[in-house]
């Protein structure tokens, strides 16, 4: 796919099987390589104006180095994924500075695709107050229509309920979830299995501006504080009361015994027992993994399970974290993000919620050395059926060459690219990428989704105190000969329940995936199953693990193309 400017109009059309389409942004520099780049960033010239601004103020507030998110979710129904920007600004609770924007993509019959964003904010009635740090999504009162809640420091947090008609209205006070602390990620996941959508928040330090501790960096000169300088906050759990309101279930549930300093959460079911867990990725202290009882409270099995620390056996700061089965065996694995000479943490599943630290055999671990890592997503980005891994970094302390040299915000890194070659390895193909890749910034939040609805994944990069990115994936593009590039591959779109389990049968064997929104760092994900089929042309089988615990067969599946499956419908 190729992406020109229609003359006249301000928008972007996508034609499939073209040239590279131009350089990533003005501030990246050409690319060198004879291949067209994987992902082009086409955030401004589809019409996303959006500027993060962290309210750096230099007096180097904690908050100022952790927003902030982004989520791909479709609010108005119409097929296609709409954005949400969440904006930090300055310390003013009365600030209402976070974006919307409606996806305008047109496809026509001969597969040219016209890409455009239209901010639609004012017209949403969203209000959200207070310092953003993070977006979930999900239906929680089962309507049909996507909403949104919103994470955010020392202020309520909002849930904003999508009315159906392109507007929301907020319900946080009367829903009882509006608590007010500070909270960074969080995920709508049925926890009884009930059909309606609970809600886990991840909280992280008791931390106020008029408490500010003055810290130092090794050189002396000022810097941000480690979270060891703060306590940290229990998280909550919410429990959906199907009329609207949510019920504060944490300390019954028993989620409130243990905690740390939350970032990253991603939810799964991990021991296989058909039930929802949910693991919280805490910086620089022991990571939990809540294991579902069944009865309506939770145990953290983390240490036994493996995952509470790296092999090392020492606290990580741990940022993003994703679930997903990165081995095809039919289980769910995690990818976490860590600090600078820290290692991204690779945690493989050996079906029964007992995990391996596979980070240094993969090659994940040593690869990512040089960053401080945050947002993390597994992802099958050239449709091979092998998930690949993705991240966003930037560091959370001053990285003295930079300040030396003058730079205003001395603590951006590139991305990381990490394909998966199969047998348990992964090599790092970020030079290859594109030139977003190589533009130095503060990465935070990412999303990852079909934004043009082609069929394969692109993302959605939060760039604190920056611009986003909107990285579109150019992968299928046939290579160049002899340059080694992904080559075309079949796919499978599925929309179902979020919780959903689906294992696609094909000739190569079976891949499995999960419907989910959350994981990421603060972000919300195309709730969509994409399957890459690599040369498959199916059509295929697709069996689905619901929420409910109730299991279907849907065979004849075409492929390329989406479907929507809806249980009690299969066999």
């Amino acid at each position: 796919m190729c992406v020109r400017k229609a003359a006249g109009v301000g928008l972007l059309v996508l034609v499939a099987g073209c040239g590279s389409g131009g350089h990533a942004s003005s501030a990246a520099s050409p690319s060198t390589t004879a291949q067209p780049e994987w992902f082009v960033d086409r955030a401004a010239e589809s019409g996303i104006d959006f500027v993060h601004v962290n309210g750096m103020s230099g007096q180097f507030y904690m908050p100022e180095i952790l927003g902030s998110g982004v989520a791909l979710f479709d609010y108005d129904n119409d097929g296609d994924l709409d954005i949400y920007l969440v904006q930090s600004g300055g310390f003013d609770r009365r600030q209402s500075n976070d974006r919307l924007y409606r996806n305008d993509l047109a496809i026509r019959p001969d597969g040219t695709r016209t890409l455009h964003f239209t901010d639609v904010t004012t017209a949403s009635g969203i209000d959200a107050r207070g310092y953003g740090m993070g977006v979930a999504t999900g239906d929680f009162n089962n309507d049909g229509w996507v909403d949104l809640y919103l994470t955010k420091f020392d202020a309520p947090n909002q849930l904003l309920r999508n009315n159906g008609d392109g507007t929301f209205t907020d319900v946080s006070k009367a829903s009882g979830t509006d608590q007010h602390s500070w909270s960074v990620s969080a995920a709508f996941v049925d926890i009884d299995r009930d059909g309606w959508l609970d809600l886990f928040v991840g909280n992280y330090l008791r931390y106020r501006l008029e408490g500010n501790t003055r810290c130092s960096s090794p050189t002396g000169a000022p810097d941000y504080c480690t979270p060891a300088s703060y306590p940290a906050l229990p998280d909550r759990l919410y429990r959906n009361r199907r009329n609207g309101t949510f019920a504060d279930v944490t300390t019954t549930a028993h989620v409130a015994s243990e905690f740390g300093p939350a970032l990253g959460v991603s939810t799964a079911d991990f021991n296989g027992d058909g039930w929802m867990d949910i693991y919280v990725a805490n910086d620089g202290k022991e990571n939990q993994l809540w294991l579902n009882r069944r009865d309506g409270t939770f145990e953290n099995g983390a240490l036994l399970a493996g995952v509470a620390l790296p092999q090392s056996g020492k606290a990580e700061g741990s940022m993003g974290v994703d679930a997903g089965d990165v081995d095809n065996d039919g289980d769910e694995d995690l990818v976490m993000t860590e600090l600078t000479a820290e290692g991204t943490n690779l945690y493989v599943n050996d079906g029964t919620g007992i995990f391996t630290d596979a980070s240094a055999s993969s090659a994940i671990g040593p690869s990512s050395m040089p960053f401080t890592g945050f947002g993390a997503v597994w992802l099958d980005f050239d449709n091979d059926g092998l998930l690949d891994v993705v991240s966003v970094n930037g560091t959370v302390q001053i990285v003295e060459a930079l300040r030396q040299a003058g730079d205003p915000f001395p603590m951006h890194q590139k991305k990381l690219l990490l394909r998966n070659t199969g047998g348990g390895r992964f090599e790092d193909v970020t030079a290859r990428a594109g030139a977003a890749f190589g533009l130095s910034e503060v990465g935070r939040g990412l999303a990852v989704g079909d934004v043009d609805n082609d069929g394969d994944i692109d993302l959605l990069i939060g760039n604190n105190n920056g611009r986003p990115r909107l990285l579109i994936n150019q992968a299928s593009v046939p290579p160049s000969p002899g340059s080694g590039g992904p080559r075309g591959k079949h796919w499978l779109g599925m929309k179902l329940a979020v919780g959903a389990r689906v294992e696609v049968l094909r000739a190569k064997g079976p891949v499995w995936r999960r419907a989910r929104a959350d994981g990421s760092y603060a972000s919300a994900n195309d709730s969509r199953v994409l399957v890459g089929l690599g040369d498959d042309a199916g059509p295929v089988s697709v069996r689905v693990r619901w929420p409910s615990g109730r299991t279907e067969m849907f065979a004849d599946v075409s492929v390329d193309r989406y479907v929507t499956l809806t249980e009690g419908t299969g066999k």
